[in-house]
C-alpha cells in the first residue's frame, strides 16, 4: 500500500496485517514510553485497528467492529512517532489528528460499522500480541483478507467529513 497514493474518498480492500488496539492499551503504551521501557510489540510499519473484538468461539473468532477513533486521538502522534503507518475506526477526528496525519504522511481510514460479524469473516489469523491480561482491550494482531477500507483522512489532510461542505 503506497500511502501518499491513497487520497480521501478511495475505496479499498486490505489483506494483510492489523494491529487490534484500543484506549486502554494505547494509554499502557505510552506509560511505557514516559518511563523509558521497551514497548512489547513493535508498531513500525504496522496499521492500528481501533476494534473491540468479541471473545473468539471455538468455530470464528467472532464479532469485531470498529471503535469510535476520536477518542484516541490524544495517542495518535505517538502512534506515529513509533512508525504506524495508518489508523482505522470509525467517525470523525479532531483537527489535531487531521494535522498529524500531514505532519507524518499518514491516513486514517473508516471500516464499516454495524457490520462486526462480517468483518470477522475477514479475519482469518488471530493472537494476543501483547497485555492479555486486559482482555478484549489486549493487543492483537490479526491477519485479514479483502478487509473493506474507505480512506476518511489522506496524507495530504484532506477529509471527507470537510469535504463537499458548503
Amino acid at each position: 500500500m503506497r500511502i501518499r497514493e491513497l487520497r480521501a474518498g478511495d475505496e479499498l480492500q486490505y489483506s494483510g496485517e492489523l494491529l487490534i488496539m484500543r484506549d486502554a492499551a494505547q494509554k499502557r503504551l505510552k506509560k511505557m514510553l514516559d518511563e523509558g521501557e521497551e514497548l512489547p510489540v513493535s508498531l513500525d510499519g504496522t496499521i492500528v485497528f481501533y476494534a473491540g473484538p468479541a471473545k473468539p468461539s471455538k468455530n470464528s473468532f467472532g464479532a469485531i467492529g470498529p471503535t469510535t477513533s476520536a477518542r484516541m486521538d490524544s495517542f495518535l502522534e505517538m502512534l506515529y512517532l513509533e512508525g504506524v503507518l495508518a489508523t482505522i475506526g470509525k467517525g470523525n477526528r479532531s483537527q489535531k489528528a487531521v494535522s498529524l496525519c500531514k505532519k507524518y504522511e499518514r491516513v486514517y481510514f473508516l471500516a464499516p460499522s454495524g457490520a462486526a460479524a462480517a468483518l470477522a469473516g475477514r479475519i482469518y489469523s488471530m493472537r494476543i500480541e501483547a497485555f492479555d491480561d486486559l482482555g478484549t482491550e489486549a493487543i492483537f494482531r490479526v491477519q485479514v483478507r479483502d478487509f473493506p477500507l474507505f480512506v476518511a483522512i489522506d496524507s495530504y489532510g484532506n477529509d471527507v467529513f470537510l469535504m463537499n461542505r458548503g
